[in-house]
This record gives structure tokens, sequence and C-alpha cells, in this order.
């Protein structure tokens, strides 16, 4: 393998990028007009624009894709994770096209995409389910049976897709109707699948995943877990390697059954199986992502291997370079997503011009991003700026070392989610380990930020006053003009 084009933009486009140069492969990136000065953009041997900004018009066009690949003679592709990334159809025309498809197969991808078909597979294997209905609901009829016969409060999930659409809480018999309508119309709506059943909603979840890796001989083995509990809207703001609730035995327990799942349908390459974590620690089957995930540099940051690295080998038929046996957990490792939102009104996306961008740096601190200081953030795609690492000999000091990170940090121009994840980090729940992914509910209010940004702004104001004099007028003044409101960080990098 040559020439690899990656499918994809920002982050884990670079990030993809300086693995392949490192095995010596040539990359090109794909881009739309929205991207055109973006760092991935100017890193890749190769560059070519397909369309306009709308993901629809650029990076969603598969045909464009394939048709960039036999122009500049590319030999696989790489689709990083969103957009064509769980693209079954897309994987096939890739092979078709004698392109080799840096991930699993089609047939894997169809089987794991649909919840429905992967719990079927899964079940063959022993591997705990959440209980519910077996296939989708086909009338509201079956639904009502289904429901009583489950208890509430129960879930209506989309068989189809993720990120929490299409999933209704039903904690009375009287709601189903309602919800089950409202869950079909968004599934329809966002994936074009109305299909969906019914789970037993299990209290107090946490949301443990299991990274896989399976090369094309028959050798799987798991990397242990990631702690992804720490969500807003369903989707993850916080992780961390290892869990600190795992026991070795649980841990073991969880790593073979997600083996299992692999099994069943056959799997290659690097996957993530996602599991839920009731109150008194019974392990539920949720789903398989078949693709990198966002937060695998957790992972690589315990175990010391390079997941896309590893991707690449297993696409280029090599065995895996090790067993089970010879994986160990070293030390503790933390990710923040920092994202171009604001906590402090409900998480909604932020726009505007990045107009100081500093990253953090010193001993295990590794920040994947995709921007530079004075670009825009763009309208059109995941409003996630970058990810923030940290890894340390143990949870305190990964901890530690993520807040100083977060400290050092310097945005300017839009609001991001720093604050609310300093604000977690050092909130006694996680510290003592005892949260669930009803962090926000039972632990979080917006005012929380507010109260503390008042405080640290009057003591960085006198500091300020007493040190800098007039300097601290153009300060305030810069502040006035180029930053957002309600970021303690953002402050006290303008006084910094």
């Amino acid at each position: 393998m040559n020439k690899i084009l990656v499918a994809n933009r920002g982050e884990i486009a670079l990030r993809v990028m300086r693995s392949a140069k490192e095995m010596g492969i040539k990359t090109v990136a794909v881009f739309s007009e929205a991207d055109r000065n973006a760092p991935f953009v100017k890193y890749a041997d190769e560059a070519v624009c397909i369309g306009p900004p709308a993901s629809s018009q650029s990076y969603l066009r598969g045909e464009k894709i394939l048709q960039v690949c036999k122009d500049l003679g590319v030999d696989g592709i790489h689709p990083g994770y969103g957009f064509l990334s769980e693209n079954a159809d897309f994987a096939r025309k890739v092979k078709e096209a004698g392109i080799t498809f840096i991930g699993p197969s089609a047939e894997a991808m169809d089987i794991m995409g649909d919840k429905l078909s992967a719990k079927a597979a899964a079940k063959k294997f022993n591997v705990p389910m959440v209980p519910g209905s077996e296939g989708a609901i086909q009338s509201l009829e079956e639904a009502v049976r289904v429901a009583k016969e489950t208890g509430f409060p129960l879930l209506i999930k989309a068989s189809a897709g993720g990120g929490g659409k299409g999933m209704r809480l039903v904690e009375k018999v009287e709601e189903v109707e309602e919800q089950m309508k409202l869950a079909m119309s968004e599934a329809k709506s966002a994936f074009g699948d109305d299909a969906v059943f019914i789970e037993k909603f299990v209290s107090g979840p946490r949301h443990i995943e299991i990274q896989l890796l399976a090369d094309n001989h028959g050798n799987i083995v798991y990397l242990f877990e990631r702690e992804c509990s720490i969500q807003r809207r369903h989707q993850k703001v916080i992780e961390e390697a290892p869990s600190s609730v795992l026991t070795p035995e649980l841990r073991k327990q969880m790593g073979e059954c997600a083996v299992n799942v692999a099994k069943a349908c056959n799997y290659s390459g690097a996957g993530t199986v996602e599991f839920l974590l009731d109150d008194t620690m019974n392990f539920y089957f949720l789903e398989m992502n078949t693709r990198l995930q966002v937060e695998h540099p957790v992972t690589e940051m315990i175990t010391g291997l390079d997941l896309v690295k590893e991707q690449i080998k297993v696409a280029r038929n090599e065995k895996l370079a090790f067993k089970q046996e010879d994986l160990r957990i070293n030390g503790h490792a933390m990710e923040v997503r920092v994202y171009a939102e604001d906590p402090q009104n409900n998480f909604l996306p932020d726009i505007g011009k990045l107009q100081v961008y500093r990253i953090p740096k010193g001993t295990g601190v590794r920040v994947d991003d995709g921007f530079e200081e004075g670009m825009d953030i763009p309208i059109y795609y995941d409003p996630m700026i970058a990810k923030l690492i940290t890894h340390g000999k143990d949870r305190k000091e990964s901890i530690d070392r993520m807040l100083r990170a977060i400290s050092e940090y310097r945005i300017v121009g839009v609001e991001t989610t720093l604050d609310f994840c300093a604000f977690v980090l050092q909130h006694e729940a996680f510290l003592s380990g005892k949260f669930d992914t009803n962090f926000i509910k039972h632990h979080y209010k917006p005012e929380y930020l507010v109260k503390q940004d008042k405080t640290e702004e009057q003591i960085a104001a006198i500091v300020a006053s007493g040190l800098f004099g007039s300097a601290t007028a153009a300060a305030n003044d810069t502040e006035g003009t180029t930053a957002k409101t309600g970021s303690k960080w953002k402050k006290n990098r303008l006084l910094q």
C-alpha cells in the first residue's frame, strides 16, 4: 500500500495522515470548499476539492471520492469516523473498484450497523442482552404487550443509526402509542428506516466500551475498556481508560464477550463493542461501532499502540504482532472533547473565528486538532475543535494533568466545553468514580459555571489591576470586542 486517500476532514484526517507518513505511505486529502485552507489539506501529499461545504455535496459523495482514487492511483481508503465510515454500500464499491477499504467488510457492517441484527448475532454467542423485544415492533398492540412484559421505564429505540436519534423514554403504558409514533418518525427522518424496538431502561447505567483489533487470520484481541459515561444529548464529552470501577475479572469477562461479538460477524480491523453497566455491575450488549472511535487516543495512551497503523497493517493482510497475554494497561488516560458549544446554553453549537488559539503542551499532554488560529468554525459539520488527551501513572495524575492542560488552553472567539469539562473533573462524583450517564442531570446546572466565572473574573481583575496597570484596560477592551462572554478560561487567558 503506497498511497492512501483519507475520506474525512479535520482532526481525524490529520491524525490518520501522520501515521501513514510514519509508515512511508503517501496521502491524499479530499476537501470541501469550506475546508480549503484547513491543516489536513496542507499536510497531505495531494489534495482535491470535491464539492461545496455541505457534506452531502462533498464528504458523502462516494462516487466522486472513488474517481479521485482512480485519477491519482490510490491503493487504499481510510474513512476515519462519521461520513462514509460505516456505509456498507460504499465499502462494497471500494472493493469492486480494486481499492483496499481500511476497515471491516461490508458484510460485517451490515450485521452490526442494524441494532436488531447485531443483537441477534451477539445473542448466538450468549452475550448478555438488555431485556426487551426480540425484533422490530410490528404494531401498536405488540408494542403495548412487550412494554407490559418488559416493565417500565423502558426505551423505544431506532434500529438504525445512533446518537440518541429515534430514542424515546416511556414511563407508563399510556405513553406508548405517542412515543412509538415520535420515535418512528424521527428514525425515518434521520436514517430512512422507521424500524424501532423496545428495551428495558437500565437505571443508573455506565457506558463502557471495549476496543477490539482483529486480523484476517482469525486473531482477535481486546485492548481493554474505555469509560464514556459523561455525556450530553447521548453523546460523549469526557472519556477515560481504564474505567475506575471494573475489576480485573469483570474486565476479562467483558473483553471476552466483545471478542465473541466480533466472531459473530467475522470482524476484521479496529472496532468497538459498547456495553451498559448497571448499578449492580451487570453488563449488557448495546451495539458495535465498525470503525475507529473518536476516543481511540486514550486506548493508545494506555497500550502504547497506534490503532491507525494497526488498521493499515490488517488491511495489508498482516497478522497481529501480539496476543492477548502480551497486552498490559500502562497508567491512566483522559480525553475531553473540545466542542464549540455553549455549556451555559444547553450546549448549543457556537460559530465564529478562532481569534486566539493556543494549545497546551508538556509531559503527558496530547492534542488532536484540525484548526489553526484565525480559522472560522464552519457551521456545516460537527462542532468539535479538538480532542485534549492526558496520560499519567494513575487516575489522579491524569486528572491533575488534564486540569493543568485545560487551564493552559487558550481559545478566544467561540464558546467551548472546556469550562464544563473542568467542572466535571473537579466534581466529587467524578473523582470518587460514583457517576453514570446521568451526571449532567444530577450534578450540573449552567449557573454553576456562571458563579465560577464571576468569582474568578473578580480575582483576575484585582490581580491584573495591581500588576499590569493600564495594560488591564487594553485587555478588558480586547475582551469586550473579541471574546464571547461566559468562559472563565477565556477571561483568564486574556489577562495572561
